[in-house]
Order: C-alpha cells, then sequence, then structure tokens
C-alpha cells in the first residue's frame, strides 16, 4: 500500500491506511489552527471510548460499519454514511466489523 499522500493528486482515502489486527490505526492528512482532518482503521470489536471535544466533528464511513454513540443515543453508520457528531456533546466509536472513517474536526 502506497500510504502518502501528495497534494493535487487524486487519491482514495480507504487505500491510505491499512487495519491493524486488534488495533486502530490513525493518520493525520490536515493538522491547521482552523482544524484537523483525520483517517482511521478501526478492526471489528475496537473502540473510541466516550468523551467529548470542544468543537463540532464529522465522521464519514469509508468501509464497514459502525456504532457512533452521541448523548447516549446510538447510530448505526456504514460506507457511504455520515454524521456529525456535535462540540462539547459526549460520543463514543465502536466498530461492529472491520471499519475505515475519515474525521473532519472544525475549531470554533
Amino acid at each position: 500500500m502506497d500510504d502518502k499522500i501528495i497534494h493535487s493528486e487524486v487519491f482514495d482515502f480507504s487505500k491510505k491506511v491499512d487495519y491493524s489486527g486488534d488495533g486502530i490505526v490513525s493518520k493525520k492528512i490536515i493538522q491547521k489552527p482552523v482544524g484537523n482532518v483525520t483517517l482511521f482503521a478501526f478492526d471489528k470489536g475496537q473502540e473510541l471510548s466516550e468523551h467529548s471535544a470542544p468543537f463540532d466533528a464529522l465522521i464519514q464511513v469509508l468501509e464497514g460499519s459502525a456504532e457512533i454513540i452521541i448523548d447516549k443515543k446510538p447510530y448505526e453508520v456504514k460506507a457511504g454514511n455520515s454524521i456529525i457528531m456535535p462540540a462539547n456533546i459526549t460520543h463514543a466509536v465502536k466498530a461492529t466489523e472491520k471499519f475505515k472513517m475519515l474525521l473532519t474536526m472544525i475549531k470554533e
């Protein structure tokens, strides 16, 4: 896998990160003072525990499926779906199968 991302080149996010057995892989794509874009690959059963962030976050599901919990309410998401996790509200991510997502966080 060629995981390097080059400016002004067409690419597929899902091919820029590999799964890791029993783990979560994250890769910063863009990191700026106004926000971040991070690519994630979760093995089945992996999760990010409940937490909150001081800014909105957009999840775009690239492969697989997951349960996104926002303010204690579960949402099932699959490839092609997106969901916004609002600022200062608790949320968690649980991979119900191998799962890749792009996370975009915008700071105020």
